[in-house]
Formats: structure tokens, C-alpha cells, sequence
């Protein structure tokens, strides 16, 4: 009956718990796996104690049978296509471990499973439950890793959450949840791993968060309100990885951040912090993520910083520009850090506003995404192939640039770059929609040297990296925000819903005026969404292309040809020669005919006409220069 609600096909010819292929695949890995496991035996007997079946897109409901099986003690039934509610009857199972991480469970926690009081894990990241968390929940006083990652909880976290003090990992990224941060969270002293990014939870942290020494990742962000202070830190010096990311922090860095000696990610962007970098980071020798993006920061930038090999990122600071580079191709991505507009002593990539290097004669621009250079029509769209993100910057000189910041959690290596080899509907343009680049955080765009004007701005969008079938690499939910000149025109944007499913474009167009000859086009993943389907660490912004075209600019239709420019080109080529050979001919003939004159010493001047006939004799014919007389009689 299992088999048949799950839609599982077993092969019940051959014992369960005889271990052969078909009950357990000797192939099984982390993510991939067919396992069921027996355990409990005597000598005439054995029980099933656990089923894992991992990645198998099964398309059936959750069985309550499974409740039968009186010795089973895991459930993991992660990534699949099963939808339907938690049965009522789990909750008499001995369970130590329930996984339904990315299915399409629905509805409410039943307050029945809070009587599962042998529960470590309970995971549920990346379905549809929605409700409130219920407050039986503490029951659970064995639980080690609740996730309730990607799913629609409201409402405030219940006090009573309070009572799990054996609490390890707990998350709910990408949720409604409101309210303050609950001061209980300082009764998880196990607590080592905590995840709030996309909520809607507000600040400050309670005075009492300083007692979570054991944390080795926080991450938060966003929160509203608060009080702008950092964080009570200073104890958790087992912290790995700080992520603490557009939460209003202000003041300056706290130094005790140096004692974080085993920290490896420090992402504080999008904050009001002042001042300068401490010196005393330096000795963070296992920090390869730092991230200040977008903060107030002052003073000159850190040797250390400078001339490593780390790709960090201090973009859009106000440093010092006193030992600014040379050139803006660095590790660091420094885009916008320095305080100046107009020092024409340091690469115009490192002053606010990214001003025009020459002269603003740009009216169009056009961009593959992460494709090669293509033309569509009399358009050519400019390639950006180059995989990276992490902290990257890059410029088409005096065309367009691009800025990235940011990695993707739990899978630094993953790509910026998604392709497909799929047909892409609604457009006759296929190619340029089988590319696309990803951005785990924040993705700018910038035309250069614009002319100032009014714009149409054309953003182009495909969903390639889920697909249009029954299997769970169908139920990634993508949202991200996009701003354009400072301005957001999409909050949770879901490429997919927008266009009526996956690998079908869409084109979303907006006016944009430019006034100091930029454009600045800002992607940017706020928390919300899915985050591991198909796998782990897919989120954040796509983008297929951007065509940017100015609303004054002369008609499609009389746009001169390449060849009728390269014609009239070679005619006036043609022209200036004709016009210097012409006059180098007039000036040969006249030097010739001056020739015989050159060497006489001859006084020349100006007379008048009476002057010339008192000289002439009335002009007689006896006065004739070179006529003898008697020729003339």
C-alpha cells in the first residue's frame, strides 16, 4: 500500500530486509538515494526502520500507512513530486528523523507531530506549508535541526520555542514571519547554526543573543527597525561564517571581530557602516569571503586588502582615494568605493556616480546575458561569457560594464552562468535565451557614456534552470527585485509565473531617463524563494538580456548601413585626394613661372593710374620698354 501511494515500484518478490538491489541501491549517494533498511531483529524476525528514497521523483501522496510500520525511525523523502498533507497518524512512530525537503507538501504542521518526542530532525525546507509554526512544537525536546526553509509561515515565532533548548541548526529563510527576534533564542546555548534571511522579522537582537557561543553561521537579512547597533558577538568566537546583510547596521566595525579566528565569510553589505577597516583584521587568515558592499566606510583602504589575492568586495564605500590602483581590473572589487566624483588622478570605475571616461556618444546598448555576441536583426547584442561573480567587475570600454558580489551558500563553486539545451517558447530568438547569468546576491548592469535622454529599457527573462514536467526540478520558485536608475520596478519577481511557465521568454520594458550620462541596472535576491532545487544553492537573479535604446534616436529605418557609412567613407577619401593633387599641380606651375624672377632684387609697389600715365607719357608707343625707336617711326 505504501509502494502504491508513493508510486514506488519495489519488487516484492525479494525480501525487504534482504538488502539485494532493488530495496537498497549499492549506487546511493547524499543526494541520490534507495534505501530501506531493517533493524530490530530477533531470531524470527526483522523490522524496517528506515526508508530513505532521495531524488526518485515520485509523484504519488504521502501514505499514512507508513504508521504501520511501528519500528521505523526515518522518513526521508527529499526531492521528490509528492504532494498532499502530513498524516495525523505519524505521529505514533517512533520517528528520529522526517525529510520532505522539496516536495509539494501543503497545508498546516499537524500539533499531532509535536507527540513524536524521539524527533532529532525535522526538515521541511522547500514545500508549500503555510500557518502558523504551532506552539506543541515544544514537545519536541529532542529535536536537534528544525528547517522550515521555503514554505509560507506567518505570524511571530511561539514562545515556546524556547523550551528546545537541544536545538542545533534551526531555519526559516524566506518566510513571512513577522515580529521581533524573541529573546528565547538565548535559551539555544547548542544552537550552532542559525538561518533568518527573507523574513519579515524586525530588530534589535536581544541582549541575551550574546549567550550563543556556539555558534559557528548566523545569517540575517533583512530587518527592519532595530536600533543600528552590531550585534552582542564578541563571545562567538567558533563563528564561521557571518552573514549579516542589509539589517541597518551603523557605527564602525567592532574589533572583537578579530578573535573570529576561524572565520571564513564575512558578508556586512548593504548597511550605514562608518569609519575605517581595522588593521587588526589582517589577522583573520581564514577569511576568503569578505563582502562591505554598499556601506559608508572612510579612510584608506587596508594594505592587506590591496595587495592579497582574496576576491573581496568594497564597492560603493567612500575610501580614501590616496592608494587607490592604478586600474580597475583588481582582485577586490572596488567599483564606486572612493568619495570622489571628479579626482582625474584615479580610473573613473572607482569614483561615485561611474562617470564618462570621454565623450558620451552611446545612444544603444545591447547585452547577452552569459552568451556569446550575436545579432538579431541590425542589433548586436555584446557577449559576457566570463564565469565568475564572486567579486567581479568588468568593463567594455566606454559601452557597458558589469559588478557582481556575492556566493552561493553551501556551494561556493557553483557557476554564474546557467545554460540549456532546451527549446525556448515565445520568441523567435532562441539562442539568445539558452544563456543566462545568476547572481547569488546582487548583479549591476551599467551603460556608459550615454547621451542624456529618455531610455527604454528591455529586460529579457527565460526560467532555464527548471523545468515544465511532474519531477521536482519543477518546483523551484525563483523571486528577486530589480531597480533601475535607483528605482524598483519588480519586488519578487518569479520568472516562471510571470511567463506562464519555465523555458518561455519574456521581455519586461521600462522608461528610464539618464541624466549624468549612467545607467545603472541593479538585480538584486532579497532571501526569498526556493533554495535547493533542483539542488542546493539555486536562487537569486537571472538574467537572459538587456537591450537599452534611447527614445529620441533616429528611425530603425534610416539608420544608415554599415556599407552605405563605409561608401560615403572611401568617397571623401577619394575627394581629398583628388583636391591635393590638384593643388599640388597649381603650386608646381606657379613656382615655375616665377622661377626666372628668383635672385632679382626688385622693388615692387602700388600706383596709381595718373601716376603710371605722367610716367608713360600718356602711354606713348615711344616709351615702349624693349622697342627701339626707329621701329616705331
Amino acid at each position: 500500500r505504501i509502494g502504491v501511494k508513493l508510486k514506488k515500484q519495489w519488487n516484492f518478490t525479494v525480501d525487504p530486509c534482504s538488502g539485494n538491489f532493488g530495496w537498497v541501491d549499492p549506487n546511493s549517494s547524499k543526494d541520490v538515494a534507495v534505501n530501506v533498511t531493517c533493524g530490530a531483529c530477533n531470531t524470527t524476525s526483522c523490522h524496517i526502520t528506515s526508508i530513505i528514497l532521495k531524488s526518485q521523483n515520485l509523484t504519488g501522496v504521502l501514505p499514512d500507512e507508513f504508521s504501520n510500520l511501528s519500528y521505523l525511525q526515518v522518513i526521508d523523502l527529499s526531492r521528490n513530486y509528492l504532494n498532499g498533507t502530513i498524516p495525523l497518524a505519524w505521529a505514533s512512530l517512533p520517528l528520529i528523523t522526517l525529510s520532505l525537503l522539496g516536495n509539494r507538501i501543503s497545508g498546516n504542521i499537524p500539533k499531532e507531530l509535536s507527540g513524536i518526542t524521539t524527533l532529532h530532525e525535522l526538515v521541511l525546507d522547500d514545500n508549500l506549508i503555510q500557518g502558523s509554526i504551532p506552539q506543541s512544537l515544544h514537545n519536541l525536546t529532542n529535536l536537534k535541526r528544525l528547517d522550515l526553509s521555503g514554505n509560507n509561515f506567518s505570524g511571530e515565532l511561539p514562545k515556546s520555542l524556547g523550551n528546545l533548548t537541544n536545538l542545533t541548526d534551526f531555519g526559516i529563510d524566506g518566510n513571512p514571519i513577522s515580529g521581533k527576534i524573541p529573546a528565547f533564542i538565548g535559551n539555544w546555548k547548542k544552537l550552532e547554526k542559525l538561518y533568518m534571511v527573507g523574513t519579515s522579522l524586525e530588530g534589535p537582537f536581544p541582549s541575551n543573543f550574546s549567550a550563543l557561543e556556539a555558534l559557528t553561521e548566523l545569517m540575517v537579512s533583512p530587518l527592519m527597525g532595530g536600533d543600528g547597533k552590531f550585534p552582542p558577538l564578541g563571545n562567538m568566537t567558533k563563528m564561521h561564517r557571518l552573514i549579516l546583510r542589509n539589517i541597518s547596521l551603523s557605527g564602525e566595525l567592532p574589533d572583537y571581530i578579530k578573535n573570529m579566528k576561524k572565520l571564513k565569510t564575512l558578508d556586512l553589505s548593504f548597511n550605514n557602516l562608518t569609519g575605517k577597516i581595522p588593521d587588526t583584521f589582517s589577522s583573520l587568515n581564514s577569511l576568503n569571503y569578505l563582502f562591505l558592499t554598499d556601506n559608508k566606510l572612510t579612510g584608506k583602504i587596508p594594505g592587506w586588502i590591496l595587495d592579497g589575492d582574496k576576491k573581496y568586495d568594497l564597492s560603493y564605500n567612500n575610501f580614501d582615494s590616496s592608494n587607490a590602483p592604478s586600474e580597475c581590473n583588481t582582485e577586490v572589487n572596488l567599483l564606486s568605493s572612493y568619495s570622489t566624483s571628479s579626482n582625474i588622478m584615479i580610473p573613473t570605475c572607482f569614483r561615485k556616480s561611474y562617470p564618462c571616461s570621454g565623450q558620451a556618444i552611446n545612444y544603444e546598448l545591447f547585452i547577452n546575458c552569459g552568451g556569446r555576441q550575436m545579432t538579431i536583426g541590425d542589433n548586436v547584442y555584446q557577449e559576457d561569457i566570463e564565469n565568475q561573480g564572486l567579486s567581479y567587475y568588468k568593463a567594455s570600454p566606454e559601452k557597458w560594464a558589469i559588478s557582481s558580489t556575492g556566493y552561493f551558500v553551501g556551494h561556493e563553486e557553483e557557476k554564474y552562468i546557467a545554460t540549456t539545451t532546451m527549446q525556448v517558447l515565445n520568441t523567435t530568438n532562441q539562442e539568445l535565451y539558452k544563456s543566462a547569468r545568476l547572481s547569488p546576491l546582487s548583479l549591476k548592469y551599467y551603460g556608459l557614456c550615454l547621451q542624456n535622454g529618455n531610455y527604454t529599457v528591455g529586460l529579457h527573462f527565460a526560467e532555464i534552470m527548471f523545468t515544465d514536467d511532474q519531477t521536482y526540478s519543477s518546483l523551484g520558485r525563483r523571486l528577486f527585485d530589480v531597480s533601475i536608475q535607483g528605482k524598483k520596478v519588480l519586488q519578487d519577481f518569479d520568472i516562471a509565473k510571470e511567463a506562464n511557465g519555465t523555458s518561455r521568454a519574456i521581455t519586461k520594458s521600462y522608461n528610464a531617463s539618464v541624466t549624468n550620462n549612467t545607467l545603472e541596472i541593479h538585480f538584486q535576491w532579497a532571501g526569498k524563494g526556493t533554495m535547493a532545487i533542483p539542488h542546493r544553492s539555486v536562487y537569486g537573479p537571472l538574467i537572459s538580456a538587456i537591450s537599452v535604446t534611447s527614445n529620441s534616436r533616429p528611425d530603425h529605418d534610416s539608420k544608415l548601413s554599415t556599407g552605405a557609412i563605409l561608401g560615403i567613407v572611401a568617397a571623401a577619401c577619394v575627394l581629398i585626394a583628388f583636391i591635393s593633387i590638384f593643388i599640388w599641380f597649381s603650386w608646381r606651375r606657379k613656382n615655375a613661372e616665377n622661377c626666372e624672377l628668383r635672385g632679382l632684387e626688385l622693388q615692387t609697389g602700388f600706383f596709381t593710374l595718373r601716376q603710371i600715365k605722367a610716367a608713360t607719357g600718356n602711354f606713348n608707343p615711344a616709351n615702349k620698354i624693349g622697342v627701339l625707336a626707329s621701329s616705331t617711326a
